[in-house]
């Protein structure tokens, strides 16, 4: 039996939500503009990382369904750290939002396992429907 209007809308919230992201960006701005840009209803954030090692170590632990990834990232580039969650992690799906031209950078980190590469600078409306193809309900 289909769940009625009413029992559907009371379902909570956090229930809907389907696409668990991780913010990867050593700019501070950066992720917090991110995550404001997102649709809450659609997507939870559960994790912040301002270096590449932090965004693997949050990856492990977080589990999350999308990485949104920069590429010039200390302790460890966002190069290095697509390989590793493709050894642990193999189905997170990887969006590269970065400040490189998508010229040459974008062909390896897409050779390396990226699902999908945005140059910063994007409407976040793309950004958001890119997550969205990635993610679907």
């Amino acid at each position: 039996m289909a769940p009625t209007r009413a029992a559907w809308h009371s379902v909570p919230v956090n229930a809907l939500r389907t696409c668990r992201v991780l913010i990867a960006d050593d700019v501070a701005n950066m992720r917090q503009l991110v995550r404001f840009c997102l649709d809450e209803d659609r997507f939870e954030i559960v994790g912040e990382a301002a270096d590449g090692a932090e965004a693997v170590r949050l990856a492990k632990e977080a589990k999350p369904d999308a990485i949104i990834l920069d590429l010039s990232m200390p302790v460890m580039d966002g190069l290095q750290v697509i390989e590793e969650i493709r050894k642990t992690l193999p189905h997170t799906k990887i969006l590269v939002l970065s400040g490189f031209s998508s010229s040459t950078l974008s062909d390896e980190a897409l050779e390396l396992g990226a699902d999908a590469y945005l140059e910063k600078g994007v409407a976040f409306e793309e950004l958001e429907q890119i997550l969205v193809s990635l993610c679907p309900r």
